[in-house]
């Protein structure tokens, strides 16, 4: 017997049981994720294309409905990451004495990575936690040398400024607005 071409193979599975897997994971998620659902259980199904049994459809949600509750796990563990790194900040006072001010600048670093994106965390935490050089976490990331060192450089400013509100915050300090006559120099 010979085996169909796999993208024809595809093609047809794609065709006949899209609709039952979006309407699976609309009523599951809703709306709003069930595409992204969807697709990422068609990609699966592609990638294993010879595993995909005659009778697709049980299978296809059978992997539509591990890919959400990856996603769940995915969205516990950003949740749980958030608030491990606001944890780590919150709650210690300012220590006099001869450690104080690595206290203090560790507190702004923690506070200030935890309002950062996952993205921007994992950026710098590559680099500064895991010691990685750029061109190994840009391969970890997914992405070209140059593209991570732009990234790193975001990441960097965004902590810096999330830092600096973090400080001024914690001692009162309000910068006044700039007129706008000055703003333009």
């Amino acid at each position: 017997m010979i085996k169909p071409d796999p993208r024809d193979r595809f093609t047809a599975l794609y065709d006949s049981s899209y609709s039952s897997v979006y309407a699976y994971a609309v009523s599951r998620v809703g709306r709003q994720l069930a595409e992204e659902v969807a697709s990422e259980t068609f990609c699966v199904a592609w990638r294993r294309i010879g595993d995909v049994p005659d009778n697709a459809l049980p299978w296809l949600l059978g992997v539509a409905r591990n890919v959400l509750r990856e996603s769940y796990r995915e969205e516990a563990r950003r949740r749980s990451l958030e608030s491990e790194l606001a944890s780590w900040g919150a709650g210690e006072e300012f220590v006099a004495g001869d450690i104080a001010e690595s206290v203090t600048e560790r507190l702004a670093i923690l506070r200030g990575l935890a309002t950062l994106s996952d993205a921007d965390r994992e950026v710098l935490t590559l680099v500064s936690w895991h010691g990685l050089r750029a061109a190994d976490a840009a391969e970890v990331v997914g992405c070209s040398t140059a593209a991570f060192f732009v990234r790193l450089h975001r990441a960097r400013r965004r902590l810096e400024r999330a830092m600096t509100a973090e400080r001024e915050e914690s001692t009162g300090v309000v910068r006044p607005p700039i007129p706008a006559e000055e703003s333009v120099r």
